[in-house]
């Protein structure tokens, strides 16, 4: 059932992403976020509810609630426009948390600690943007780049891994994992690329007019 709720994890993401690049407004991704969220605290409860007290389903069910949690507050977040700065700090305690898991998994699933680290670089993004208001990193523009980031990466990471988890075919060697990493810094530096793009081109014309005057003067 956890795979399930990841294969619509993706989508969200990547909705998500174009929220976050301009292309796609902010009350019309509400409903999707609200959707995935409320599935990924309903589909966990229930799996807990009959566990038994299993360990292993239990640990494999209650990471669920950090992204649920996450889509249902951005979800109000979009529709009532409500202060992000506490959901900010939130995305610092699920980066915290997904890194342990990350770092956890480097042993017995490389693939998938490259796809823990990955959630933990975006969730520490929203936590510098939304918690500290930070929006800027050097020329790079983080809301631009954060949106690219997980357009890149949000379906790599949680739609296919899901559709190869429900079809039996994942695999967990070395080879794979370090095929993930590679992947991972390129997305990266795709994304610095395509921020600077799109970015500017959000600049209104005169204000650009300004900018290229200033780096000329430089």
């Amino acid at each position: 059932m956890g795979n399930v709720g990841l294969l619509f994890v993706g989508v969200v993401l990547l909705v998500n992403g174009l929220v976050a690049i301009g292309v796609v407004d902010g009350r019309g991704a509400a409903p999707l976020n609200l959707f995935v969220g409320s599935a990924q605290i309903v589909v966990p409860t229930l799996v807990l509810a009959q566990s038994g007290g299993d360990l292993a389903v239990v640990n494999a069910a209650w990471p669920s609630y950090l992204f649920g949690f996450t889509y249902l507050w951005f979800g109000f977040i979009q529709i009532f426009g409500i202060d992000a700065r506490g959901f900010g700090w939130y995305c610092s305690f699920v980066a915290v948390v997904v890194t342990f898991l990350a770092i956890k998994s480097v042993g017995t699933d490389p693939v998938f600690a490259v796809i823990w680290a990955t959630w933990a670089i975006i969730w520490s993004l929203f936590f510098v943007m939304l918690g500290l208001g930070v929006t800027r990193a050097g020329r790079v523009d983080l809301g631009h780049f954060t949106g690219w980031f997980v357009i890149l990466l949000g379906i790599p990471t949680c739609t296919v891994p899901a559709l190869l988890l429900l079809n039996g075919v994942w695999t967990t060697s070395a080879a794979v994992g370090f095929g993930a990493l590679v992947v991972l810094v390129i997305a990266t530096a795709l994304s610095v690329a395509l921020a600077q793009r799109s970015a500017r081109r959000n600049v209104p014309a005169d204000l650009r007019a300004h900018e290229s005057a200033a780096d000329l003067r430089v």
